[in-house]
């Protein structure tokens, strides 16, 4: 697949699956609420979203190498849009449930098949760039989502965002359709054969060029574990944020929620800015993971900032260096899978890893739950920052692990 050719299509993709998504996250309480279901019974539809999203990361990866990037991009879609329309026709607490499974197996799906198209379809030179445009796409409907269906909550019936959404999921499916795709993958065997062949030849016509090409020590087995591990620790840190941020703004900075929801915005906004510019330096620098460390790093710098101050002005300028500090290890951790992971096992690989970090989601708010009773929210945020901590660890043993040669 020619990724510069179909890179609109796919952020336009990205950016209307993320809006989407993040047009029902503040509505779907409320809207599950409205039926009068036990407070056990929302637990439980909350968690099988996740629990979709855990199991969901290893089929999608072997449904891309069957089907290819379009199709699989179009059943993920195609699925959600069924989920959304599901749940604006439906009143039944099974039904919800269920949908809420598949929509978490479809968002999870979507990340791997995107992440595996920029992985397989670019090169050591613009992965990071790529990735950094759909970072940057997801960042717009980060932005755009709330804002609409808050202004839509307020003048209908909390149904129409759902469907909504299932109309921008719908509307995915026509730009992945426009896709335009290359001949069918050949066998494995076949298709290396050729890679090689094609690098020797262009070896043989340009003899004086040098590339650079990274190595390392660690075996695919190692490798698997530290990005997993890494991805685990910051999943978690991310869920802690995103379930306990609001808590503390209203309890501990006593902010309103408008200020608490202008908080994200101006988060949303940084990735959106910056993604496209940090995936080039991630390219340029060569050093992904030194990347991927420091943006962990800046996510800990807008945490320390909200635990020592609840100043507006000063928490917003931590979620704008959060922001980029999110663009930072998207961007680089994604790239750097691609120019580590041969072709053949790069779409499993990206699968395994993304749905064993989903673990984090579920575990880290749990932690942080018990953390809370037995402390305060502000342990909540220690605990983060401990998370955070641990995955800039873990990125630097890996670090010191891989080398670049010149070839």
């Amino acid at each position: 697949m020619d990724i510069r050719r179909n890179l609109p299509l796919l952020m336009t993709i990205c950016f209307l699956s993320q809006m989407g998504g993040f047009m029902i996250l503040p509505l779907f309480p409320l809207f599950i609420e409205e039926f009068g279901l036990s407070g056990w019974m929302m637990g439980v539809i909350f968690a099988l979203f996740y629990v979709g999203k855990v199991i969901g990361g290893i089929p999608a990866a072997a449904i891309y190498r069957k089907l290819g990037g379009k199709r699989a991009l179009i059943l993920m879609l195609l699925l959600l849009a069924v989920c959304m329309g599901g749940f604006a026709l439906s009143s039944a607490a099974v039904l919800f449930g269920l949908l809420r499974l598949l929509q978490g197996l479809a968002s999870t799906g979507l990340t791997v098949v995107v992440r595996s198209i920029i992985g397989d379809g670019g090169n050591v030179e613009n992965r990071g760039l790529y990735n950094g445009y759909i970072s940057s796409s997801e960042g717009g409907g980060m932005v755009l989502g709330p804002v609409i269906s808050g202004w839509l909550a307020l003048h209908w019936p909390l149904s129409v965002p759902f469907l909504l959404v299932t109309v921008c999921c719908l509307m995915a499916v026509v730009a992945a359709m426009g896709i335009k795709t290359t001949a069918p993958p050949l066998p494995s065997t076949t298709s290396d054969a050729l890679h090689t062949q094609g690098t020797i030849s262009q070896s043989n016509q340009d003899p004086d060029s040098t590339s650079i090409g990274p190595t390392t020590e660690l075996t695919q087995r190692q490798q698997l574990l530290g990005y997993g591990t890494v991805h685990f620790l910051e999943m978690s840190a991310y869920a802690v944020f995103l379930t306990y941020f609001a808590l503390y703004a209203a309890h501990i900075m006593h902010w309103d929620p408008f200020a608490t929801s202008l908080a994200f915005t101006v988060s949303g906004i940084s990735t959106l800015a910056a993604a496209p510019f940090v995936g080039y330096l991630s390219d340029r620098l060569g050093d992904r993971l030194l990347l991927c460390m420091l943006g962990m790093f800046l996510i800990g710098i807008e945490v320390a900032v909200f635990l020592s101050t609840s100043s507006h002005l000063w928490v917003y300028v931590g979620m704008l260096i959060g922001g980029v500090g999110g663009a930072c290890y998207m961007d680089s951790f994604f790239a750097h899978i691609g120019d580590h992971i041969p072709d053949e096992s790069r779409s499993s690989v990206i699968g395994k890893i993304v749905s064993a970090a989903e673990i984090g989601s579920i575990i880290s708010p749990l932690v942080a739950a018990l953390l809370m009773e037995v402390g305060s929210l502000y342990s909540v945020f220690v605990f983060n920052l401990v998370l955070i901590a641990a995955a800039i660890v873990v990125q630097a043993v890996m670090r010191s692990q891989y080398r670049t040669r010149r070839l």
